[in-house]
């Protein structure tokens, strides 16, 4: 692989860019202090958003190292972010990134993480040569296994008690979609 960071990616309807400090207010207000949108992940809501300033400064300082991509996703209509999606743990043996998102629940279900996830996927297999992308989720959380599926990722199977959440020890539904597979897709 060929880290290149977090790369500007414009889709019809969103920007995704690389967090600033000036993002702090939206991203406590949109999904960062939400108990109800962290409910399947690993970290909590914020309490306050002296939190959201520590996360951002440990992003944005993060920027400078080229393995680490983190963008905000940004709807051209409305200028801030309502969340945010990257790469959350890598095997550069295997050329394998793990994707995590997480986005405003104003904004469930209008397909903004589709589009986003959708968006990194080309610049991750074509311009990093990743060889494989995977993502998880809770299987009660069933919505953000759709977004994988849209994306074109492959069910994998459960790993049975193989990961944590704000609800605990959890299942891990596993999707993956591989190089081999994307660029085959992309001559048809």
């Amino acid at each position: 692989m060929t880290h290149k960071g977090t790369k500007i990616i414009k889709t019809p309807r969103l920007l995704l860019r690389p967090f600033t400090m000036e993002d702090a207010g939206a991203m406590f207000r949109n999904w960062e202090g939400d108990p109800e949108v962290t409910e399947f992940l690993r970290w909590q809501a914020a309490e306050s958003i002296d939190t959201t300033y520590r996360v951002l400064g440990e992003w944005v300082d993060s920027y400078k190292d080229p393995a680490f991509y983190q963008w905000a996703i940004v709807p051209h209509d409305l200028g801030e972010p309502i969340g945010t999606i990257s790469v959350v743990d890598r095997d550069d043996r295997v050329e394998m990134v793990h994707i995590g998102y997480c986005i405003g629940k104003k904004w469930w279900h209008s397909g903004c993480t589709s589009e986003a996830f959708s968006a990194i996927i080309p610049f991750l297999f074509e311009e990093v040569g990743v060889n494989r992308i995977e993502a998880q989720h809770d299987p009660e959380n069933p919505h953000s296994g759709n977004v994988m599926k849209k994306c074109g990722l492959t069910f994998e199977g459960t790993l049975r008690q193989a990961d944590y959440s704000n609800k605990g020890i959890v299942d891990a539904c596993m999707y993956s979609l591989l190089a081999s597979e994307y660029f085959a897709r992309k001559q048809e």
